[in-house]
């Protein structure tokens, strides 16, 4: 059972040693605990007399690092975190502007973006961020004066908006979700209680900080543990096992693909990973093939624990337990904070083994989509939340996932699970990537594709693939278009991206 130490950011942030480093950097000296804490006071204040307080949005565009981080919970601790990507084009940066109605624009003194000029045209007042001495320190400077009375000023209460992010947006336009205080610190200290985190862990962030992956699981939920967040630029494979040198992380958590560049370049770095301090690998956001996690395990010599996350519950739903408690390949594990059944189209309920709609509720999920009445009848029924994702738990609880709803291929009727078809393809000993997906087909109404990156040196063609699948699936689900790429298109946070992949390749049958 969760004990929920505090219900919002500030409250969350007093477990850590005075002394203790909180936020930290590769080459650089730490933000301690108390050093936060004070930076939390003077931002809050700063922002109110700008005339900024509770609920107020404020946007950030700042690159991934300390004070990325540093700033999202300082603002978070009085205001509303918008956290954008800083590499989002003008148009872009107009449409999620606008559509957040910004008090303000947050952004690193110096840094060229169109942001600027967005934000100018808009009236939206620009506060730069001046980093100051320690990793994360920093103080916000308005590009011209701006002073006011906020309506709610001082420290955030627990029903506060403490972030808003934009669903992916994928199909249709990007929804707007709020998380309240007391959802984000939920979150934190789920995913705190899965891995045992104490004060003694050190989290190597190489997540985007405007994704909720990286804000949550690896910079709120240290936080809350009193444990210190090392935050690099970003991810660079040919960079991480010098900061993992330096850091001597006891863990860190990534997508998939950026697991398997890293095993990529592991050969070369066994003696940085022997006399390292990992305790685990985690590993969320998109499915883990379970040859990877095999070879994660086997490289890294510490288990690598698989959870499920997304936006609207703020993160964490589910989560592999630590050993002795046993781990499965290709399962997103046991419920990890949120309640979690499988619900048919009718919604109801059903029972253990029966494939459905993957559904939630609990303290870390969202009341709802802002403004979008429509978005919300479809997506909570009887008072849980619709995850978009199909599945399946077993008697003891394991969650397994056969693919988001609307990625899974109707090849006439015939159901086809993308992620089967991904784990049955990756053990060709050629193939290092692989993304599963359907393409228009003028009679079935789609057909099963699939977009592969071989091995560095591998050779394999399509007829060879396709007899190898043959042996292993049912004919239906066999791909009957393979495209071998050099690099298989990903989103903003590293997710190969299924949908729409077949136009981006203009496939068709």
């Amino acid at each position: 059972m969760t004990i929920y130490a505090a219900d919002t950011v500030p409250e969350l942030l007093k477990r850590g040693a005075d002394d203790a480093p909180a936020i930290a950097a590769p080459g650089r000296a730490p933000l301690t605990h108390a050093g936060l804490r004070a930076l939390v006071a003077r931002t809050v204040a700063a922002l109110n007399a700008m005339g900024i307080g509770r609920n107020d949005r404020v946007a950030m565009v700042l690159p991934n690092g300390p004070e990325m981080a540093a700033a999202f919970v300082s603002v978070a601790s009085g205001a509303t975190t918008a956290p954008l990507n800083p590499g989002y084009r003008a148009e872009e940066f107009e449409f999620y502007l606008s559509d957040l109605d910004a008090k303000c624009l947050v952004i690193l003194q110096g840094m060229d973006s169109p942001a600027r000029a967005v934000a100018a045209a808009r009236g939206i007042p620009v506060v730069e961020l001046v980093p100051a001495g320690a990793a994360g320190a920093f103080t916000l400077v308005p590009a011209s004066p701006l002073s006011g009375t906020p309506a709610y000023p001082g420290l955030a209460q627990a029903q506060d908006v403490a972030l808003v992010l934009h669903t992916s947006g994928t199909t249709s336009r990007p929804k707007i979700v709020p998380l309240r205080q007391i959802n984000v610190t939920a979150s934190a200290y789920h995913i705190g209680d899965c891995l045992a985190l104490t004060p003694a862990d050190t989290c190597l962030n190489i997540m985007p900080l405007f994704h909720i992956h990286g804000l949550i699981a690896a910079v709120l939920s240290s936080l809350a543990a009193g444990a210190s967040v090392s935050c690099t630029p970003g991810f660079n494979a040919f960079k991480f096992f010098a900061w993992f040198d330096e850091v001597r992380p006891s863990w860190f958590t990534a997508v998939p693909t950026m697991h398997q560049a890293l095993l990529s370049l592991a050969g070369r770095n066994k003696e940085i990973i022997a006399k390292g301090r990992l305790r685990f690998i985690r590993s969320s956001s998109a499915s883990l093939p379970p040859q990877v996690m095999t070879a994660l395990e086997e490289t890294f010599g510490v288990p690598v624990i698989e959870a499920y996350g997304m936006t609207e519950a703020s993160h964490q739903m589910a989560s592999n337990p630590l050993p002795p408690r046993p781990h499965h390949a290709g399962s997103v594990g046991l419920a990890a904070g949120p309640e979690i059944a499988i619900m048919d189209d009718d919604g109801t309920i059903l029972p253990p083994g029966g494939l459905g709609e993957v559904v939630i509720r609990g303290r870390n999920v969202t009341a709802g989509y802002e403004n979008n009445p429509d978005a919300n009848a479809k997506a909570f029924t009887n008072g849980w939340f619709r995850t978009g994702d199909q599945g399946t738990l077993d008697e003891a609880g394991y969650l397994r996932l056969t693919g988001r709803l609307k990625e899974i291929i109707n090849r006439g009727g015939e159901k086809v699970s993308p992620l089967e078809v991904d784990a049955v393809m990756m053990d060709h000993p050629a193939v290092a990537q692989v993304v599963t997906f359907g393409m228009p087909h003028s009679k079935l109404g789609e057909e099963v594709a699939a977009a592969v990156v071989l091995r560095d040196g591998a050779a394999l063609d399509e007829h060879g693939l396709r007899d190898f699948c043959a042996e292993r699936l049912a004919q239906f689900k066999v791909p009957r278009k393979i495209v071998f790429l050099a690099e298989i298109p990903k989103g903003a946070t590293g997710k190969l991206q299924r949908i729409g992949l077949a136009a981006k390749l203009g496939l068709s049958a």
